[in-house]
């Protein structure tokens, strides 16, 4: 998992650098197919329930599951970029949201302050906690910034296949959960909203937006609990 999450670094690294104003969301796709390819790396994301992508791409208020396609970033948008990739049979997924060019200060703070939650909720990920101890954590940093949490999306186990049980919840969902073991690993994947935490799916099926079209961010790693505490599998 190690490797598979090396690929996802990489694909990161590739996709953050592509992302300018003026390129189109395909382009990214591109690039990302092109680090799947050098690295004989497979997707997991490129027809997963017939979806036509290596990557998803989410701009502005869209949360999740953006199709790449025609649309041309721009100055001041925001951009979450998800990638995945199968190395020997198993699997790595994460996620970021970028500014393009620059951005205004609600996108710059919706930005950090998701990105301070994955890490809040990565910290709890030792063995002998309870696994919702993760959700409590975001939740928490979410809240106290004024942003909402979306509830109908959450992180997953991961191993051989991409989504595993359980569900690791952004949120306290009012019970503890399992307790974690070492050799555990999860995908962590706050999606962070600056108006209500409602969300509606658009007419392609897989495109998530939020409901009152407030801006959104999404942040992921796939991370290993270990003896030694959380390992961190898809930083480069």
């Amino acid at each position: 998992m190690r490797r598979a999450g090396k690929v996802v670094a990489e694909m990161h690294e590739v996709t953050r650098a592509a992302a300018k104003p003026g390129v189109t969301t395909r382009q990214i796709d591109a690039v990302a197919r092109e680090v799947l390819e050098r690295r004989g790396a497979t997707s997991n994301f490129l027809g997963y329930h017939g979806f036509p992508a290596v990557i998803c791409t989410s701009p502005n208020d869209m949360i999740v599951h953006g199709i790449p396609g025609d649309y041309r970033l721009k100055e001041g948008d925001i951009l979450s970029i998800d990638c995945g990739a199968i190395v020997e049979g198993y699997h790595g997924d994460a996620a970021f949201t970028m500014a393009v060019g620059e951005v205004s200060p609600l996108a710059r703070r919706l930005i950090d302050v998701t990105e301070r939650s994955l890490w809040a909720g990565i910290a709890e990920l030792r063995k002998g906690n309870r696994l919702h101890e993760v959700g409590r954590a975001v939740q928490k940093v979410v809240e106290q910034a004024g942003f909402s949490v979306v509830r109908e999306y959450v992180g997953h186990a991961i191993g051989t296949a991409m989504h595993e049980q359980p569900q690791v919840p952004n949120y306290w969902p009012g019970s503890p959960g399992p307790t974690l073991k070492s050799g555990m690993v999860f995908a962590v994947e706050p999606m962070v909203n600056v108006g209500g935490p409602e969300t509606r799916l658009l007419d392609d099926g897989w495109s998530v937006v939020t409901a009152d079209g407030s801006l959104s961010a999404h942040f992921e790693h796939t991370i290993a609990v270990t003896d030694d505490g959380p390992e961190v599998l898809t930083l480069s």
